[in-house]
């Protein structure tokens, strides 16, 4: 056992605290935060993040090395982080491994020395309005269609819901525990999930991308999506647009590529 898996569980602790101190004393904004609950095992995704130990890269590029764990094989290849450390341009600060949607995940928190970026058009100016009948509407009148990656797999998604329903789960008023056929179910159904989030994640990434490569403005709207979620018959199609995804992307890439984003108010 890592001694890691306790310090991230202690670390945890530590910022939910300091959320919850700063929020009662009107230091943190947004909304109010609660003391800290403890989490569940079975509800919340499995994560532990190493900073200290051997943590490093194969020159395969096709391994990793984590503290305890080992050499670990890769499902991609990670020729880009390896590029940037033996160039000097970045340093591993830690690593982080979870599980999520039935993989494990390793990722690297980095410190990296950026270059001068400019976009391929610094003057231009653009603005864009998000929707969900089309994803966005560029002010240059193109139109970037809506994917609706849950609409089209919400048939897929009943139909292992049901099989789900149908195992026997766990019950924490009998102590039952979930049997094996239930455990697999459910593995299907977050699997499917998981696929569409990987979509909606590649498409947002490849839009915010190109749009803050290309323009050296670019001009969004301050949506209310909080409150916009709260109507029942959209709110399931908001959430699959990404709204507030996009403007998060926007925001660190314009800054990136030497851009900037500018907020439109909404009234």
């Amino acid at each position: 056992m890592s001694k890691e898996a306790f310090n991230t569980g202690l670390d945890a602790l530590a910022r939910a605290l300091t959320a919850w101190a700063d929020s009662r004393s009107g230091m943190r904004a947004g909304r109010p935060v609660g003391f800290p609950r403890f989490k569940s095992r079975r509800r919340t995704t499995p994560s532990v993040r190493f900073t200290t130990g051997a943590i490093r890269v194969e020159p395969d590029r096709m391994h990793v090395v984590l503290p305890r764990l080992g050499r670990l094989k890769l499902h991609e290849s990670a020729r880009k982080l390896v590029r940037r450390t033996d160039n000097g341009n970045a340093r591993i600060m830690s690593a982080t491994v979870r599980r999520d949607g039935g993989r494990w995940h390793v990722s690297f928190t980095v410190e990296v020395e950026r270059a001068t970026l400019t976009p391929a058009c610094p003057t231009a100016v653009l603005g864009v309005d998000v929707g969900i009948k089309h994803l966005a509407v560029l002010s240059t009148g193109e139109v970037v269609p809506n994917p609706r990656h849950l609409a089209e797999a919400q048939a897929r998604l009943r139909l292992l819901g049901r099989a789900l329903s149908r195992k026997t789960g766990p019950d924490g008023r009998t102590g039952q525990r979930p049997s094996k056929r239930w455990q697999r179910a459910a593995a299907r159904l977050g699997w499917a999930y998981a696929r569409v989030a990987n979509l909606r994640r590649d498409g947002l990434h490849k839009l915010t991308t190109r749009l803050a490569t290309e323009y050296g403005t670019v001009v969004v709207e301050d949506l209310n999506v909080s409150g916009m979620l709260t109507n029942r018959r959209l709110a399931r199609h908001i959430t699959d647009t990404g709204f507030a995804e996009i403007r998060r992307q926007l925001a660190y890439k314009t800054t990136w590529n030497g851009g900037r984003l500018l907020i439109a108010d909404r009234w």
